[in-house]
């Protein structure tokens, strides 16, 4: 007998009353389970997420151990950047590693199109598996923002300044924008064969663009997430944001037509309402908090559902990724408390 299809999620990214607050955990697929470490000895992660049968099986593999209320698929935001013609590889303790980064307008204009049956069925075969067969939870589907993407295409891996990727914005703005359009286009294209295998949400990871500040967000990241949120509104699922350390571009993102806006832990819940956040918001307990007691946790959780029940539309999240060292049973047991704490509000 399959189980009801829980909506609660869903319910609370579109601003909905809930029975209870919802949860899921960005990187909860992955690194911190056993199970897919041992999975990793045999297969890197590109190689799981080209077997759908695998890549299912590692999605749905939180749910059914921590009973979250969404899925997200497991893959990386570099998976579609090999079909426009960016080689790119994950290196064990670096991440993505592009050997010919991005270093003028030719290289941009070199840059292909996706199209997503063609350049990843793999991808779309994994949702389709696990929303028509596997999931009693909504499945989240997401991509690489812009200026995210393109940091990775122009330093040639991860930074902790972008600096190259800002002296390039700056000094050569007509390849910028034409580097922004193809992204977006990418993201758009790839977003919406997601929406249509059955993804039931898309969550945007602008991660590193809080290395921008507001006036230069305007200016050159604004207009084109304009164009990617209001084309994809129109696939009627929640948008979701989320970047770290991006306080500042709070506003900013409030502004787009997002459903949801997800905060790291440098900015509490309550302080983001005051600023005028008036979106759903999901967050934002900081994953080193996963490694100390269960006391501590408790007491930092409690503090953070007890801002975010004051508005309709909250959902409970890390403020970024699981680490490794986290103990599964921490986030089975977090999991419940959430559910049971706030059903008593």
């Amino acid at each position: 007998m399959t189980k009801p299809f829980n909506d609660t999620f869903l319910k609370a990214a579109r601003g909905e009353k809930t029975d209870y607050v919802p949860v899921w955990y960005m990187r909860q697929a992955g690194r911190s389970q056993p199970e897919y470490r041992k999975l990793k000895e045999k297969y890197s992660l590109f190689e799981i997420t080209h077997q759908p049968e695998l890549c299912a099986y590692v999605t749905r593999l939180p749910v059914e151990q921590y009973g979250v209320d969404a899925a997200i698929l497991y893959k990386d935001i570099m998976t579609p950047l090999p079909s426009i013609g960016v080689d790119v590889e994950i290196k064990a303790g670096i991440g993505p590693v592009i050997d010919k980064p991005i270093r003028s307008i030719h290289d941009v204009e070199k840059l292909g199109e996706i199209n997503p049956e063609q350049d990843v069925p793999y991808v779309l075969e994994t949702i389709r598996l696990l929303t028509t067969e596997q999931l009693s939870v909504p499945l989240i589907g997401f991509t690489g923002a812009p200026f995210t993407l393109a940091s990775y295409m122009i330093e040639g891996g991860p930074s902790k300044n972008y600096n190259k990727t800002k002296a390039f914005m700056y000094s050569e703005p007509k390849a910028w924008f034409l580097l922004m359009d193809k992204l977006a286009d990418m993201a758009i294209s790839y977003v919406k064969a997601q929406i249509n295998a059955g993804a039931k949400a898309i969550q945007i990871f602008d991660s590193w663009v809080g290395a921008l500040n507001v006036e230069d967000y305007r200016t050159f990241i604004k207009p084109v997430m304009m164009r990617i949120v209001s084309t994809l509104k129109k696939e009627n699922v929640p948008l979701i944001m989320f970047g770290v350390g991006a306080s500042h571009l709070l506003l900013e993102w409030n502004d787009l037509d997002l459903d949801v806006i997800g905060l790291d832990w440098r900015m509490p819940i309550q302080e983001a309402r005051s600023l005028g956040v008036t979106k759903t918001v999901q967050g934002n307990l900081d994953p080193a908090i996963l490694l100390s007691s269960w006391d501590v946790i408790e007491e930092r959780v409690k503090n953070i559902l007890d801002q975010g029940v004051t508005h309709p539309g909250y959902i409970f999240n890390l403020g970024h990724g699981v680490f490794p060292e986290v103990d599964p049973d921490t986030l089975k047991r977090l999991t419940q408390f959430i559910h049971t704490y706030t059903k008593l509000i």
